[in-house]
């Protein structure tokens, strides 16, 4: 691991349920070509090819996608550091913790750039010269994340309101307050503030100074893990940490455990074309729609249909004379909703889980 370089540390752990039916437990989102021919993993891990800045990736998956995710990263032309398996979703603080512990055996000052192997970003130069930006801001010994530039007041985003310009990293700012998501009104507010940013849920940070944090703060997922790294084995690429031990540690997100109690947090915002294509509404966002802002894919017959995804993964779809509507079919699910209710997804998987039904989990 070349430590003068920064390590991306890629994050595969989310389950995508916002994304059913073509999301599922076996074959979530980040694994999926949802925007353009690659996957999402693939996308982000060639984000951080540029050999100049970046060194090879670790990436933080759940086993049971440990053989997709070797294959995909081969076919993308992509050498992992390392592929460190947990054995159970622990959300993003353990995971974190993971790679930084990995990181540190090396080098503890070395720069780790957290990404969610599920994010869109549209503007190349714009992250580079973002993350380039952070690293003077990390190298000055502060967490770093990253704010998007709002372009509408959504509420299914955590925000951060900047703070006073940090010297020495023109563009970076201290963090003032981490904001949890906010009512209709009050987004409105903060975009129209120019000082609140969006929670992309990237950062960048010495593995020495976000352990450092992290033992302040979440000091029971940091002995967990740290006893999970130790007692881990070796198989190929893959870090197959300790499951006994890792079981102990809390499911915590690393902005809740460590971010929003650190005095050390630090921000850059950008306006990089980013998306967590979160839900189907976001992909239609983001997407190539047609002159009737229809987003169409596979077999799909649309007359007077106006603003509509259909999604074709499964039997054709012929729709007419509807608008704002989300229709998606698999090979063994229809869904169909109001597309300004793709949030309420989730519900449904809860729903098929709870009733331990296989349309939640795989094909």
């Amino acid at each position: 691991m070349t430590t003068a370089q920064i390590i991306p540390v890629i994050l595969s752990g989310g389950s995508g349920s916002r994304l059913w039916p073509v999301s599922r437990r076996l074959l979530p989102k980040q694994l999926l070509p949802l925007v353009g021919e690659r996957t999402m993993l693939q996308q982000t891990a060639l984000r951080v090819r540029a050999e100049n800045l970046f060194a090879a990736p670790v990436v933080v998956c759940n086993v049971e996608h440990r053989l997709v995710i070797a294959e995909q990263l081969l076919a993308a032309g992509v050498k992992p550091h390392s592929i460190m398996l947990e054995p159970e979703p622990k959300n993003t603080a353990p995971a974190t913790v993971l790679a930084a512990l990995l990181i540190a055996e090396d080098d503890e000052d070395a720069l780790m750039l957290v990404l969610p192997a599920d994010h869109q970003i549209s503007d190349q130069a714009a992250f580079l010269q973002a993350v380039e930006c952070g690293a003077k801001a990390a190298g000055q010994g502060l967490l770093v994340t990253f704010g998007i530039v709002p372009d509408s007041p959504r509420t299914g985003y955590g925000y951060i309101r900047r703070g006073l310009p940090l010297e020495g990293a023109q563009g970076a700012f201290r963090v003032d307050a981490f904001v949890e998501k906010p009512d209709q009104d009050r987004a409105q507010e903060y975009v129209e503030a120019g000082d609140y940013f969006w929670n992309s849920g990237m950062f960048l940070m010495s593995a020495r100074m976000f352990l450092q944090e992290a033992e302040a703060f979440i000091p029971s997922i940091v002995e967990a893990c740290r006893r999970a790294v130790r007692d881990r084995r070796r198989e190929l690429d893959f870090e197959c940490i300790d499951a006994e031990a890792f079981a102990r540690a809390p499911a915590i997100s690393i902005d809740y455990g460590v971010m929003e109690k650190s005095q050390h947090a630090a921000i850059v915002p950008a306006d990089m074309g980013w998306s967590d294509v979160g839900t189907w509404a976001s992909l239609w966002a983001i997407g190539d729609k047609d002159t009737e802002g229809n987003l169409l894919r596979g077999d799909v017959i649309a007359r007077d249909v106006k603003n509509s995804l259909l999604r074709a993964d499964g039997a054709a779809i012929a729709a007419l004379g509807v608008e704002d509507i989300l229709i998606v079919t698999t090979k063994d699910m229809v869904l169909v909703l109001p597309l300004e209710r793709s949030e309420e997804v989730k519900d449904i998987v809860e729903e098929l889980s709870a009733g331990e039904r296989d349309e939640q989990s795989g094909f």
